[in-house]
């Protein structure tokens, strides 16, 4: 059972950067499939799959392809959507709040863009149940992912225009 007088710090995950990207770029990178799939995970993993349902209930759902040949999906259900500073969605929920059985890793995560002169300030902060959770997340590599990630977004910004 998830301890409820855990600190949130101890429970959570962020990265925050400014990088030199147009905060409408940034959030459409995240909200277009054609664009999202260019980006989303580490090389030499591919992301090869991708639906967004962009509303609160709607789907965000990913395929990862491994070099290899493993793969690693990801689904999930946004909570918020508010263009172009705040997306907000959760492994826990299916699409149309359903409860999930059985995530492969639950979390919620939080991201915003706000502008800043040259670029914008890109956070994320990933909720977790419990500490566990969240250092099973941050062994999977989540600072290292997800900054990964995003310098291969910043390098695509140019192609994804605002």
């Amino acid at each position: 059972m998830p301890d409820a007088n855990a600190k949130p710090e101890s429970r959570d995950l962020t990265l925050s950067r400014i990088v030199p990207v147009p905060r409408e770029t940034v959030w459409k990178a995240w909200t277009q499939p054609v664009h999202l799939m260019k980006w989303f995970c580490p090389v030499p993993w591919k992301t090869v799959e991708c639906d967004i349902d962009l509303r609160p209930g709607g789907q965000f759902r990913t395929l990862m392809r491994g070099p290899n040949g493993e793969e690693q999906g990801g689904n999930g259900c946004y909570l918020e959507v508010d263009a172009p500073g705040r997306l907000v969605w959760t492994s826990a929920l299916a699409p149309g709040y359903r409860p999930f059985i059985d995530p492969f890793l639950m979390f919620t995560a939080i991201l915003t863009f706000e502008g800043v002169p040259g670029g914008t300030r890109y956070s994320v902060r990933a909720l977790h149940k419990d500490a566990a959770d969240a250092q099973k997340h941050a062994e999977m590599g989540f600072e290292q992912g997800w900054g990964a990630a995003l310098d291969q977004l910043v390098a695509l910004a140019d192609d994804i225009g605002a």
